[in-house]
């Protein structure tokens, strides 16, 4: 089956979004976009709207003005946001239009959204976004599940992006992509307690050399830095996609230990940057910086 794709929408106007209409907007006749900070009468509205002309897509006012529009549409929004977004969107859908849900959700909840917009006369494909998406654009690996995802990787594949369909069943997909979640955004939470903990005592320097030594092909300096600035500039996203792979593991019949305390601590980050701890650290700044940030809010 060769998929007919015209009319592409986009819920969820942040990252990720500007990233994939920019990427995809030559490849169809038109490109609508949607956010909550669209809505008429929100402060952010006028500029975002006007980011969005710029860039020759159509900014819309509403999530049903930009089902009506589209015959793909895709879920860019936040972990928590996934199923009530399907569900939301599930009664405006133009017949036949393919559902990409880009969220990372569990299994589970993604089942879930798949009944919603199937029920509806939608077909639902699931993506397992595989890496961060910045230095990719759309070429970031995807893995593809549905009835239709290996119809819908072809179609994209030929407009440039990387993706894979893994199954015909809905859940694996993210089953795969959450679990590469526990490991990473652990990673992350674990350099940033241990990080900060060893410039509190001033043993970075013992303590750096010594990973460097088990695990060699790290640049533990560059690295941290990176993950430091990617859960301050994502921890709430970062905290909420944690969520879903604790429920991912709960669904596997398993107490969710360690995806819960990685959670935990992306969300402490993104309450810190909330709350502009990181506000005068640079762009680019070494991890030292944000540890220093940190240990700066601490009490005598």
């Amino acid at each position: 089956m060769a998929l007919s794709l015209q009319h592409l929408g986009l819920v969820g106007y942040g990252e990720v979004g500007h990233t994939f209409a920019a990427g995809l907007r030559p490849h169809f006749q038109s490109t609508q976009v949607w956010d909550l900070k669209l809505a008429p009468g929100t402060p952010t509205r006028d500029a975002l709207h006007a980011q969005a002309l710029a860039a020759q897509l159509n900014p819309v006012d509403s999530l049903q003005a930009v089902c009506a529009q589209s015959d793909v549409l895709m879920s860019t929004v936040t972990a928590s946001n996934t199923l009530a977004v399907a569900q939301a969107a599930a009664p405006h859908l133009r017949p036949g239009t393919v559902f990409l849900d880009l969220n990372s959700a569990s299994p589970g909840t993604k089942q879930q959204a798949a009944q919603a917009i199937e029920a509806a006369g939608g077909h639902y494909v699931e993506a397992g976004v595989m890496t961060s998406v910045p230095p990719y654009g759309i070429r970031v690996p995807m893995l593809l599940g549905g009835a239709l995802a290996a119809e819908l990787a072809d179609a994209l594949n030929a407009m440039g992006m990387d993706t894979t369909a893994v199954a015909p069943e809905i859940g694996v997909a993210s089953a795969i992509k959450m679990c590469r979640s526990v490991m990473i955004k652990g990673l992350e939470a674990l350099v940033i307690e241990s990080y900060t903990t060893a410039r509190a005592y001033g043993v970075e320097d013992h303590v750096l050399p010594t990973l460097a030594e088990t695990f060699p092909s790290i640049d533990w300096e560059k690295q941290g830095a990176y993950f430091f600035s990617r859960v301050v500039q994502h921890g709430q996203r970062r905290a909420e996609e944690m969520r879903e792979s604790a429920r991912t593991v709960q669904e596997a019949g398993f107490a969710p230990t360690m995806a819960s305390a990685i959670a935990e601590k992306h969300q402490w980050v993104a309450d810190q940057a909330r709350a502009g701890v990181f506000s005068d650290v640079a762009k680019g700044a070494a991890w030292q910086d944000y540890a220093d940030a940190l240990l700066a809010t601490r009490k005598d």
